[in-house]
């Protein structure tokens, strides 16, 4: 079996190395891999060439700047692997994350894997605690439920995805989405860790989250997808029980507050301007 990585990134010189070496390491004797790395910028040319010049299965692949969706569509032209593997350039992949993903698909079933995003933003700041709470919320829906959607910081799939739209907003929703629909389970591991920096500002905590969430609007014909319902109804028991003290539970309760007041803003974006995908696809420089 063969698995393609395909790594999507932009200017993201700093951290790009890591993700690149991360998977590396993971690499054993034997085992059929390439590692496809997407972007329109020299400075990622540049960081790959010198990986490609010790490793030939590192492969720099470029594209026109037009978005995430775009640019896996190229690399998935370029992918002979029987698995893809889907991250980005600024996260780094937790040791023997990519054997747990792609030990699910021992099971002729299995369609999809997600990885488990762990926050590396410290707690004891508002937006570093709601990085948490989120990440472990969505670490408990994927636990209970068997198609809550992947996450796109690191999942697996089978390559029997040709073609992703170019205005989709939440690519990792979108092929969820089309796994299930040809009949594929969808799992988690739990134990596949990937380390990402979330937003450590307002400004760019609302725009990371209107170009997730508000993806899973135009894909919301899949059941127990998210929505403002089911994240209420879903995140009460963590609401009283992930607080650790009275500053933190003033935290959660803003954070709700702060939810519902983005899927309006989604609605309004999406249903009501119909904005199109360069106005809201923004790229969140605090996390890098």
């Amino acid at each position: 079996m063969i698995i393609s990585v395909i790594i999507t990134t932009y200017k993201e010189p700093e951290t790009l190395p890591k993700a690149i070496s991360s998977i590396l390491s993971q690499i054993s004797e034997g085992k059929k891999m390439e590692i496809i790395v997407v972007g329109p910028d020299e400075q990622t040319k540049s960081v790959v060439q010198k990986f490609s010049s010790r490793y030939s299965f590192v492969k720099y692949v470029q594209d026109r700047g037009e978005g995430k969706p775009a640019a896996i569509n190229l690399a998935l032209i370029e992918a002979k692997g029987d698995i893809i593997i889907s991250t980005d350039g600024d996260v780094i992949i937790g040791s023997q994350s990519i054997e747990k993903l792609l030990f699910s698909f021992q099971n002729s079933k299995v369609g999809a894997v997600s990885g488990h995003p762990v926050s590396t933003n410290l707690r004891n700041t508002i937006l570093g605690y709601w990085a948490s709470f989120l990440t472990n919320a969505a670490h408990q829906m994927r636990t209970k439920k068997d198609i809550w959607p992947c996450s796109g910081y690191l999942y697996a799939f089978r390559n029997i995805i040709k073609n992703i739209p170019p205005n989709v907003l939440s690519e990792d929703g979108f092929i969820t989405q089309i796994i299930r629909q040809e009949g594929y389970l969808i799992k988690y591991a739990p134990q596949a860790k990937v380390y990402a920096k979330y937003p450590n500002n307002f400004k760019d905590w609302f725009k990371q989250k209107v170009r997730s969430a508000g993806g899973y609007v135009q894909i919301s014909k899949i059941r127990n997808m998210r929505n403002i319902t089911q994240e209420i109804k879903d995140g009460m028991t963590l609401f009283f029980v992930y607080p650790k003290s009275i500053k933190e539970f003033f935290w959660t309760i803003l954070l709700y507050l702060a939810r519902i007041y983005l899927w309006l803003l989604i609605f309004w974006k999406i249903q009501i301007k119909k904005e199109k995908f360069k106005a809201i696809w923004k790229r969140i420089e605090s996390t890098k």
